[in-house]
């Protein structure tokens, strides 16, 4: 059960209550409702996640990837389940999915597992040299400061949902979309 309550349209200003609606899904998402109990700090999230995705340098499928990586990582069921659904709208494979769920990093292109090894090691705090210079040879400054910012960005916003008790709108898809 939620800690704190999902609102509604009528309990935020007028000037957020678009942001409740997921502009993927063109539905309220219980992270962005619980989210609104402080619409100021929704309004600066969504506006921080919208950069993460526009600007972080990757392709929406490289993007996916590494929020799956991440939500994997910090087990966090929601954001690994919303995220499924727009990796797939991206081609994300399940047999992709599956293999970033199980870290089998192997199985992806090389260029995907340098980056999903890179995004781990910032979430866990791990970034070392010899790291740093793997995703720079792929990527320029302004993609890694990208790359770092939104695979943290999401560790982060993973610890919210689970300190908020965030609940899924549905069934969970599983860790394992193949089984």
């Amino acid at each position: 059960m939620a800690r704190v309550p999902y609102v509604e349209s009528e309990d935020v200003p007028e000037e957020h209550r678009d942001l409740l609606v997921s502009s993927l899904q063109d539905r309220p998402l219980h992270v962005y409702q619980a989210l609104g109990n402080n619409p100021e700090v929704l309004a600066g999230m969504r506006g921080f996640f919208g950069s993460l995705w526009s600007d972080s340098g990757l392709s929406d499928r490289r993007r996916e990837l590494v929020v799956l990586a991440v939500t994997r990582e910090i087990d966090n069921a929601y954001e690994w389940h919303q995220h499924v659904r727009i990796a797939r709208g991206e081609g994300v494979t399940d047999e992709t999915i599956a293999a970033v769920s199980a870290g089998e990093f192997d199985a992806l292109e090389p260029e995907e597992a340098t980056l999903l090894r890179y995004a781990l090691a910032v979430v866990r705090g791990e970034v070392d040299d010899r790291t740093h210079d793997a995703i720079a040879e792929l990527y320029d400054d302004s993609a890694v400061v990208g790359i770092a910012a939104l695979a943290e960005g999401y560790a982060a916003l993973g610890g919210v949902i689970d300190a908020l008790g965030v609940e899924l709108e549905e069934e969970f898809v599983g860790w394992d979309p193949t089984a």
